[in-house]
């Protein structure tokens, strides 16, 4: 069902340049604050400050502009950390950026946002193909500087960047959520893969005949 231009009023245009934008954000922000459950064209166009007739000229519905909105917002928010992403060199600095990440998509209620998308994409079919993609904004960037950093590491020969990459972003939307019940255990769960990074940054430091053994004894692990 779809709303036509005759019934939209003067509040909030369709011609407006910036009503799609409007929607968009207001529907992060709704969805944040009051849940899937709640979230409606009505709630939608309140938070935007727009005619709920426009949800449906813009969007076809109010899924479609939910699987919209989950799209804009990774990409406002990856675009906002490229050039951090593209400054790391090693694992403890990605961690060290995870962490300050971590805070800031929290604190932005970015974390609950996507909490909510992933739980309606369970019972809504329709979301889960745009949550998806949104988390494989994010994942392209980590998979980046894996590759970058694993070049010349004793691991990279045997780590799958493409596969840990996604195995990152798991966990961290996983820990992201996790910290909402148990936030001791998501900071030991923290402090973990620091150490994690700090072990693969010992290894970087060794020499050319310890390198060379690391290697040896990983393909033999790899075999067996």
């Amino acid at each position: 069902m779809t709303g036509g231009a005759g019934n939209i009023g003067a509040k909030g245009g369709a011609a407006g340049p910036d009503t799609r934008t409007k929607l968009l954000e207001g529907a992060l922000r709704t969805l944040a604050a009051q849940g899937i459950a709640k979230t409606s064209a009505r709630s939608v166009a309140a938070a935007a400050g727009v005619n709920q007739a426009l949800v449906f000229y813009h969007f076809g519905s109010v899924d479609e502009l939910l699987a919209a909105a989950c799209r804009y917002g990774a990409e406002q928010r990856v675009a906002r950390h490229r050039d951090r992403f593209a400054a790391v060199t090693t694992l403890a600095e990605l961690l060290r950026f995870g962490r300050e990440l971590h805070e800031e998509e929290r604190e932005g209620g970015h974390v609950a946002f996507l909490a909510q998308l992933l739980a309606g994409a369970q019972t809504q079919p329709r979301l889960a193909p745009a949550t998806a993609a949104g988390l494989d904004l994010w994942t392209a960037e980590i998979e980046q500087v894996l590759t970058r950093v694993l070049a010349d590491s004793p691991l990279g020969e045997f780590a799958d960047p493409v596969g840990l990459a996604r195995a990152v972003t798991g966990a961290f939307v996983g820990l992201e959520l996790y910290e909402g019940v148990d936030p001791q255990g998501a900071q030991r769960a923290f402090g973990a893969l620091e150490q994690l990074a700090a072990l693969a940054g010992a290894l970087d430091e060794l020499g050319p005949v310890a390198r060379r053994a690391v290697r040896h004894r990983l393909r033999r692990t790899e075999r067996t």
